[in-house]
């Protein structure tokens, strides 16, 4: 068994018992997979103390209120764009896939397996205990018009000549399954709709924090450019709708990823060569 296995192996479960709630067994994981890293020299020591610090701010955090509650929030917040710009130094995250291509007219894709960007799913969930949202009565054909309506922008983007129609079942599906569910799209709801969205919808109300959480999940692409920030924002609002509409933040990544498997199966991905 690959070494590295156990890493992102331990990771990927926590990701999974997070979501059931199981904390010890989530607590468990992730220090195996922070000790299992450490041993393979993929972690620094400034990266294991950004790590301490920011599961330990996160932890005070959730037991203070008033200002120092805000603060602790801030920091949080801080704390996890940094991981996900990946500009705290020290992680060495492991390079999966190298310039492959998805079908003959897309354009090269990379691919890493992230070790700071996962972590900021569990920060979070020690920070903001109602991130993974309160459970509530939904309407299931109003959630499937929200779907329909996100699934409808690779559509668009085909219209714009962004994308056009190629199936692909690259040999690589899995591994991008894989990653894309549990470290990407999990991590990504995590902050922009379990956290920011919902954060932002207690205090001044759902509409502003679901249009708030959407423009910068936007703005989050913009090194895609300012078509890619547009659809990604309209996207986010979806996910957010769902989000609001379901009170679960597992359904908010479930279109998130049946978004982004869509795109690679059915679409050029990640975009069209030109």
């Amino acid at each position: 068994m690959e070494p590295t296995v156990w890493i992102w192996g331990s990771l990927a479960c926590a990701v999974i018992s997070g979501f059931t709630r199981q904390k010890w067994l989530t607590i468990a994981l992730v220090v195996l997979s922070i000790v299992t890293a450490l041993l393979q020299a993929r972690l620094s020591i400034i990266a294991l103390s950004s790590i301490v610090i920011g599961f330990g701010v996160a932890y005070f955090t959730a037991k203070q209120e008033g200002k120092w509650r805000y603060a602790g929030l801030t920091f949080i917040l801080i704390w996890s764009l940094a991981l996900f710009a990946h500009a705290i130094p020290g992680f060495d995250n492991l390079k999966v896939l190298e310039k492959v291509y998805a079908s003959s007219d897309s354009i090269p894709f990379t691919m890493y397996l992230n070790l700071d960007k996962p972590l900021v799913f569990f920060g979070l969930l020690l920070a903001f205990p109602t991130l993974l949202g309160q459970k509530k009565t939904c309407d299931l054909k109003v959630i499937g018009l929200v779907v329909v309506s996100v699934l409808s922008l690779l559509l668009i983007a085909v219209g714009l000549g962004a994308l056009t129609f190629s199936l692909s079942t690259p040999h690589w599906l899995w591994l991008f399954i894989l990653n894309n569910l549990l470290f990407t799209c999990v991590a990504e709801e995590a902050l922009f709709r379990g956290f920011i969205q919902q954060g932002l919808s207690q205090r001044f109300g759902w509409v502003t924090g679901l249009i708030a959480a959407s423009l910068l999940f936007g703005l989050a692409h913009f090194a895609g450019g300012m078509l890619l920030v547009l659809f990604a924002a309209l996207a986010g609002l979806g996910y957010g709708l769902v989000f609001y509409l379901t009170g679960r933040l597992w359904a908010a990544v479930a279109v998130h990823f049946l978004f982004n498997l869509s795109h690679l199966i059915f679409f050029t991905y990640p975009m069209l060569a030109k």
